[in-house]
């Protein structure tokens, strides 16, 4: 049974370097004061500014699925759901199209559309026993040389099980909805988006015998940074916020308590969506 949705207060997330986007933001703004809806605007052109989070019932996430990371991590500790529109090629995140958003909107507001929630994942440094760094992600985690081409050396458990020493490029946990990205790159299995698990993948590995793994959410994957390097080390959440690493650190990766809720369109799925970006089609270009 469909239950109209109560909405008053609308944040508005738009990165300005996609197409159309300054025209979309005027669009969107101007319907919705129109309707009576409190709007607050939040742009950006390149890195996405600090922000303090005042209360919304609804989050438009403008942009490609880079957004939509940024707002994953703005807006889920609230639990403001977020409508995600696509200013470009159709990402695996952002499945609504840019002339398809006042259709979703009105449609999320009569319950139409699902809420589909989403788990992330959340990521600690401990320094000399101390958490220096502490950041939620949606897609993926990523360790690796801050340098070009440089092998790291890291350590890895599951929970207290030691399990493997990586001599790589680097390592990725990522989450399902990650599981198409940097990690289906580095050979990761694509899992569905809304599953509960974790791939960790090491990236191109000294030794072919390591392979991806994927783990339940009731474990965590500890990683620890070797003491001998023979480069600097940087961990990377969802591509976006960057840390350095020192020797010695400890990093913890388990499922966060706080997930996304993303906005679903009812006329494509995710298979849908993967079908046409890996090209499945069967022809010559497949």
């Amino acid at each position: 049974m469909k239950v109209h949705r109560a909405v008053q207060r609308i944040l508005i997330i738009a990165n300005l370097l996609k197409n159309d986007a300054e025209s979309l933001v005027t669009d969107i703004t101007g319907y919705l004061r129109g309707k009576g809806y409190s709007v607050t605007v939040l742009s950006f052109r390149g890195r996405p500014p600090q922000y303090t989070m005042e209360p919304f019932d609804l989050a438009f996430s403008l942009g490609g699925d880079g957004t939509v990371l940024f707002s994953a991590r703005l807006l889920a500790e609230q639990g403001v759901p977020i409508l995600p529109i696509n200013l470009g090629n159709f990402g695996f995140i952002t499945e609504i199209a840019k002339d398809e958003w006042q259709e979703a909107f009105e449609k999320y507001l009569d319950g139409t559309l699902r809420i589909a929630e989403r788990m992330m994942i959340r990521v600690k440094v401990y320094r000399e026993g101390v958490c220096v760094h502490n950041q939620t992600a949606l897609n993926d985690m990523v360790i690796g040389s801050a340098g070009i081409s440089k092998i790291v050396n890291l350590s890895v458990c599951l929970s207290t099980l030691p399990i493997v020493r990586y001599r790589a490029d680097g390592v990725i946990v990522s989450t399902p909805t990650g599981s198409t990205a940097y990690s289906a790159a580095a050979g990761g299995p694509i899992l569905h988006p809304e599953m509960e698990a974790m791939i960790l993948i090491p990236i191109c590995p000294f030794t072919l015998s390591h392979r991806p793994l994927v783990i339940p959410t009731t474990e965590y994957i500890g990683i620890t940074v070797d003491a001998k390097q023979r480069t600097d080390i940087i961990l990377t959440t969802d591509g976006q916020v960057v840390v350095p690493l020192k020797p010695l650190d400890r990093i913890t990766i388990e499922a966060a308590d706080v997930r996304v809720r993303l906005v679903q369109t009812n006329k494509r799925s995710f298979y849908t969506v993967l079908k046409e970006k890996l090209n499945w089609a069967g022809g010559p270009d497949a």
